[in-house]
């Protein structure tokens, strides 16, 4: 075990060198996945004022205690991150900017059908967004984790070259911080579980932030990853149409999440342990004449959680025998929505039972830590503004301005997926540099935000849902 653990040391110290940024008490950068490409946006904010994206960051505010702190995420997930800081008891004068931009969502696909770059394009629109007028920000912080895998480099640069002197802050090295920090250093092994959208597990941000984590603390321990792409998972959460459809009485045609017995899908022989909720068409389930399943869609929120988690384990089962697991990451903001199914399915599976026998059981510590990022950011972006003393000194109560991405109103009906949503080929065919729009940013409203959602953030998210509710008045 100590072998494979120092071989990974001396590996992850050469990378260091050349990919990765020491994260240090002083000076906490994130990992981008590396590319020399730089998108043609950043020049174009910085330089080309002839372009849409022209930001003329020459005027930007040199006093900057009040303005507000900008975050933005690829939905409404990012506000899980919101509630932290607005709980925290950090930023109690504070003003805040949110943006969702729920048109481009989910993110997570963006990698696997190869538009790794416009995904990074994306990013640096997003921090424009809060960075031209009339949203000038203090500070950035990409609530998204596969924003932070893909483009928070790409950030970094644009804000360099701006001359605004404003930084940016990710979630990935606080969810590692959170996960690792807590278990001690001279555990023989363990493992983590990384729970994250395909384009994050894709990265590998997490996996070598992890490993990178147990060097520098010196960490003696074998440790044990186990990533798992959460499919369709973050696009349930905000009711992206082709993974989840309440008003489906049958298995879909459009539907992409999950499916049966694929390579990333549902396995007949895992069934007892998803304990899946078979109500109200949350699960859809074709059958064949002789009563077996022929296709099976997942078609609730709490069954996206239960079909992940499991398969979680299931590969730390097979993966590392006799190694406990002792956190799991929430490497995506939407998760958190689902944090008290997922604690569910953990305890289920410790009492799973085949014959007398209970697999699970010594796989999975007594007591096992979700790692929400949220609080750790939180954290992290209060040290960056007391340091830099760009702390409020306002009186006033904190405040949200949230603002949500939604298609062009130009846009060619063909191009939609009913009257709110890109299509899947228009939405991930399109094309870098393209500075015709093809979404439209506007304030949180009862008609562009989801009443499922909304009822969501409400039961969940107290003290964000407080001040949104404000907005839509």
């Amino acid at each position: 075990m100590k072998s494979r653990f120092l071989k990974r040391v001396l590996y992850l110290s050469f990378v260091s060198l050349v990919t990765l940024t020491l994260f240090s008490c002083k000076g906490r950068r994130e990992t981008q996945k590396s590319d020399s490409w730089e998108p043609q946006i950043i020049a174009k904010a910085v330089e080309d004022s002839s372009s849409i994206f022209y930001a003329n960051f020459s005027n930007y505010p040199s006093e900057r205690e009040e303005l507000p702190i900008g975050m933005f995420d690829s939905g409404t997930g990012g506000l899980t991150v919101m509630e932290q800081f607005l709980a925290s008891g950090l930023f109690n004068n504070e003003k805040f900017i949110y943006l969702a931009d729920q048109a481009n969502m989910p993110y997570g696909v963006y990698s696997s059908e190869g538009k790794e770059r416009y995904l990074r394009e994306l990013v640096v629109k997003d921090a424009l967004f809060l960075t031209t007028p009339p949203n000038r920000v203090k500070i950035i912080v990409i609530a998204c984790n596969t924003a932070t895998a893909y483009g928070l480099g790409d950030v970094e640069k644009l804000l360099e070259r701006s001359g605004t002197d404003v930084k940016v802050v990710g979630v990935i090295n606080a969810g590692v911080e959170g996960a690792l920090s807590t278990i001690p250093s001279n555990i023989e092994s363990f493992a983590v579980g990384v729970l994250a959208t395909e384009g994050t597990i894709a990265s590998e941000g997490y996996q070598n932030r992890i490993y990178q984590y147990g060097a520098e603390k010196n960490y003696n321990s074998d440790i044990r990853v186990v990533a798992q792409g959460g499919k369709g998972f973050a696009e349930a959460v905000d009711s992206e149409p082709d993974y989840i459809s309440v008003d489906a009485t049958g298995v879909r045609e459009n539907y992409r999440g999950p499916k049966w017995e694929d390579s990333l899908g549902v396995r007949a022989s895992l069934l007892p342990l998803y304990n899946f909720d078979y109500s109200s068409n949350a699960l859809l389930i074709e059958r064949g004449s002789e009563g077996n399943i022929k296709e099976l869609q997942l078609n609730s929120t709490g069954n996206y959680a239960r079909f992940h988690m499991v398969t979680l384990l299931d590969k730390h089962r097979r993966e590392n025998p006799g190694v406990k697991l002792r956190s799991v990451i929430l490497g995506c903001t939407h998760y958190p929505y689902l944090l008290d199914t997922l604690k569910k399915v953990i305890e289920e599976l410790k009492e799973y039972s085949v014959n007398g026998e209970k697999p699970f059981a010594e796989l999975i510590a007594e007591r096992v830590e979700f790692i929400d990022p949220a609080y750790n950011t939180a954290k992290e972006c209060h040290r960056i503004l007391m340091e830099n003393t760009l702390l409020s000194k306002s009186e006033e109560p904190f405040s949200l301005e949230p603002y949500i991405s939604l298609p062009h109103p130009n846009l060619d009906p063909a191009l939609l997926e009913g009257a709110s949503n890109l299509s899947f080929n228009f939405k991930y065919g399109r094309e870098l540099n393209d500075e015709t729009p093809s979404v439209v940013i506007l304030p949180f409203s009862k008609e562009n935000i989801n009443r499922e959602n909304l009822n969501r953030i409400k039961e969940r998210l107290p003290f964000t849902y407080s001040l949104i509710e404000k907005s839509l008045q």
